[in-house]
């Protein structure tokens, strides 16, 4: 130690300052030393003049009796075992002899024996990213904080793709969980936003997709990832199961994005959005606002990227399934209704995360909007009375025992016509009063304005209007055509107008 020692008395003031939760620099200021010098002494680095630094013990060691035969083996054997559970076990089996207040020696007695003799730990290899060589997918979910969308909560994840050299990210909303249709479309997406594909592509295993499939199922995923992969001249590759810090670069922006939605939703004042539109659009621009600060080096990445082909690729799976005579087909679990001019045939759905996209042969008919099934077991169905009115309107008493009668009420508007109607009126007439009211606002496209009108009804206590009325104020008018009065010429006239013309002729 170089410069003027420092005497006992300066170490005792100073320790004294420091126990009364004096700071370091004031007890330093006190005592006469540096402050530096007041670092080495907290540290026990530095001792009074004329004193080494001490290497034993002061207090007895109250671990003494049970280290070395009971503690040590158990952590020879089983090293993942944690201070804490160590620590309760002592105290189970010696009841009294280890209060709580010797926790944190024995936790500082255990991290040393693990550090000297414990089992090698993982270590972490930071890696050097290479321009345009990588991209990452992951699906991750909002756990601190719900979104609602008109006020109920919207269960989704949010599918995120990354380059890991400049930052460049996107964002898709997944309606239901893992899949290969929800990652295919978003790192598609992700692709056609950017304008160009990096040379990788790595995700995470997708065992939450797989879990639930037979092994040839998870190999058929498997061939469709990497030849989803290949299409757009990217290598295929996969972390292991259970290794999500080998997304390193992925895992951790997770957190980044996730922190930055909840700001914005504090800045916004609400959580809840009228549209998964209007919820899509709000995490657009968060995305933006990254990229946007990214600016200098995604442009120097696009400029690395290969070139996308020139169409998509596959990002659904597909099914067959047969129209019953109730106009319905199931689809992973849940029922839907299709035109009724469908029954009998056979249609090919394709599924994606949102939607399903139904085909006769190889012409489309229409799209549906996906629901998917309950985790309590309870049946899933989306019914659309459009697609059966015109039948119902033919057997309207088909209306009050069908399983699918109060599915077949498009709101709680509707709903709450139907218990007016079935009290008020007699049971034949009710069914036909309700079929009409749905043949009306099918024909008449006009489901809202007069769902708003039915309502102003009830919340007023008036009367209920009678089907024609309604049919007066809301069926879609007729167009009139126009009586149009025609003159017939005589042939005297036609015979002077082709002499006309002879003349003419002659002359010129």
């Amino acid at each position: 130690m170089s410069g003027k020692p420092i005497n006992s008395e300066q170490v005792k003031v100073y320790m004294e300052a420091r126990a009364k939760n004096t700071t370091q620099k004031k007890a330093s200021a006190r005592s006469g030393i540096s402050e530096r010098s007041g670092r080495r002494i907290d540290n026990g680095e530095l001792q009074p003049a004329g004193r080494g630094k001490r290497y034993w013990r002061t207090r007895k060691d109250p671990f003494r009796n049970v280290w070395d035969n009971e503690i040590v083996p158990l952590l020879e054997k089983e090293s993942e075992l944690t201070p804490v559970t160590l620590f309760e076990q002592l105290q189970k089996d010696y009841p009294g002899e280890y209060p709580d207040s010797k926790l944190r020696t024995f936790q500082r007695k255990v991290r040393k024996w693990k550090a000297l003799y414990g089992a090698d730990r993982e270590v972490m290899f930071r890696q050097h990213q290479v321009i345009g060589r990588m991209g990452i997918s992951d699906f991750t979910k909002l756990k601190q904080f719900d979104i609602r969308i008109s006020g109920v909560i919207f269960h989704h994840l949010l599918y995120h793709f990354r380059l890991a050299f400049s930052g460049w990210c996107s964002v898709k909303v997944v309606h239901g969980g893992e899949s290969f249709s929800a990652f295919a479309q978003g790192l598609q997406d992700a692709l056609q936003r950017l304008g160009g594909s990096p040379h990788e592509h790595r995700s995470d295993s997708l065992s939450a997709a797989f879990k639930n499939l037979k092994k040839e199922a998870e190999e058929d995923a498997t061939s469709r990832y990497h030849e989803l992969c290949k299409h757009y001249g990217m290598e295929a590759s996969r972390n292991n199961r259970g290794k999500g810090h080998e997304n390193g670069s992925i895992e951790s922006p997770h957190g980044h994005l996730k922190k930055r939605i909840h700001q914005a939703l504090l800045l916004r004042g609400s959580n809840d959005f009228e549209t998964v539109a209007a919820y899509e659009e709000f995490l657009s621009k968060i995305v933006a606002t990254i990229n946007r600060n990214k600016k200098d080096k995604v442009e120097e990445e696009r400029r690395y990227l290969q070139p996308l082909p020139l169409h998509r690729t596959v990002d659904y799976t597909e099914k067959v399934v047969r129209v019953s005579t109730s106009s319905t087909i199931r689809v992973n679990g849940v029922l839907y209704t299709v035109p009724s001019r469908l029954i009998g045939e056979s249609l090919r759905v394709h599924i994606y995360d949102n939607r399903l996209d139904i085909y006769l042969g190889s012409t489309f008919t229409e799209t549906l909007k996906r629901l998917f099934g309950r985790s309590d077991g309870r049946r899933v169905r989306q019914v659309n009375y459009c697609h059966v009115i015109a039948s119902l309107e033919r057997k309207p008493q088909a209306f009050r025992y069908s399983q699918l009668r109060d599915d077949l009420l498009p709101n709680a508007t509707y709903k709450a016509v139907w218990d007016l109607v079935d009290r008020d009126q007699e049971a034949r007439k009710a069914c036909r009063t309700m079929v009409g009211i749905l043949a009306l606002a099918h024909k008449g496209d006009c489901e809202e304005r007069l769902g708003e009108y039915l309502l102003t009804i009830l919340s007023s206590g008036k009367p209920f209007p009678g089907l024609y009325e309604l049919q007066q104020r809301f069926a879609p008018r007729q167009s009139v055509i126009p009586s149009v009065t025609t003159e017939q010429h005589s042939t005297e006239e036609y015979d002077q107008l082709l002499s006309m013309a002879d003349y003419s002729r002659e002359v010129h």
